[in-house]
């Protein structure tokens, strides 16, 4: 009996030191996280008030900066009227750009280049084609330098070509006659649909160096037909069976000669008018050439 009761005692004694160690561990939890708020408040508090710190000194700052933008503008109103200008035209570029006015690209399609890169030959030509028909030298030089590379290769003076876009359009890529000749060369269009084919259509018909290069086949053609420079203008104007040709062969013999001059280096003024002797020039060719159309 007396045994029972000791175990008895022991085990409520035994109870009763958990439940003091519990209530202990207990406390000392709380306690950790009591502090563990009171840290992460004073994190908090100490991120609000830089925030604030930062964003008032900015603001101050800004502020700051402000008023001695004014105080410079106000001072100096060469300064102001500049900015004013850049801001208006940062505005029309903005502006011009959201309908369409501005193409950084466009100079892609231009037909220009500088004259000062030619040769001095070639250059000379151009200037004094630039001055004699009032046409800007930049164009005028690409045309100049591919008509010297066609020729090149087609085994025609240069300055024969010249001449000839001289005479037939006085170098506007546009021209047309009342029978339907376009463009530079003033090539038929219709009747020599089949070599603006090879350039994509009839519509290459202004582009200026498509142009040159399809008129530069019609005259081979022609001189191949007709045996000589100046009989094979004849065709190429659509005279060959005319009685006359209205001057044509020899306007264009007279420009080919002052050409000729100014490339070979001769201080020609662009207004001189002298006529220049026609001269038959025989062509040695074997080629064939289909039947030409002429009108």
């Amino acid at each position: 009996m007396t045994a029972q009761l000791n175990i008895s005692l022991n085990t409520a004694k035994a109870t009763a030191k958990t439940k003091v160690a519990w209530k202990s561990h207990l406390g000392k939890v709380n306690v950790h996280l009591e502090n563990m708020r009171a840290s992460a408040t004073n994190i908090a508090d100490d991120i609000a008030q830089g925030f604030f710190e930062i964003t008032h000194n900015g603001f101050t700052l800004l502020g700051l900066a402000v008023m001695f933008g004014v105080i410079t503008l106000t001072a100096r109103p060469d300064l102001r009227d500049a900015g004013e200008t850049r801001l208006m035209t940062w505005l029309q570029e903005r502006r011009d750009a959201s309908i369409g006015f501005t193409e950084i690209n466009a100079i892609d399609r231009a037909t220009a280049s500088n004259p000062k890169d030619l040769p001095k030959a070639q250059a000379a030509v151009t200037y004094w084609l630039s001055r004699k028909y009032s046409v800007a030298p930049e164009p005028l030089s690409v045309l100049v330098s591919s008509a010297f590379e066609i020729g090149q290769q087609a085994k025609l003076d240069p300055t024969l070509i010249l001449a000839i876009m001289a005479i037939e359009s006085g170098f506007n890529p546009f021209a047309q006659s009342p029978v339907g000749a376009q463009g530079l060369m003033q090539v038929m269009t219709k009747i020599h649909q089949e070599k603006y084919d090879k350039f994509g259509g009839k519509f290459a018909a202004f582009d200026p160096v498509t142009n040159l290069r399809v008129g530069v086949k019609v005259l081979q053609e022609c001189i191949a037909r007709a045996g000589s420079v100046a009989a094979g203008l004849k065709f190429y104007v659509g005279a060959a069976n005319l009685a006359s040709d209205g001057g044509y062969v020899a306007k264009v013999m007279a420009e080919h000669a002052r050409l000729l001059a100014v490339a070979s280096g001769k201080g020609l003024s662009p207004f001189h008018v002298s006529p220049a002797p026609v001269r038959s020039v025989p062509v040695k060719s074997s080629d064939t050439v289909a039947a030409l159309a002429t009108s």
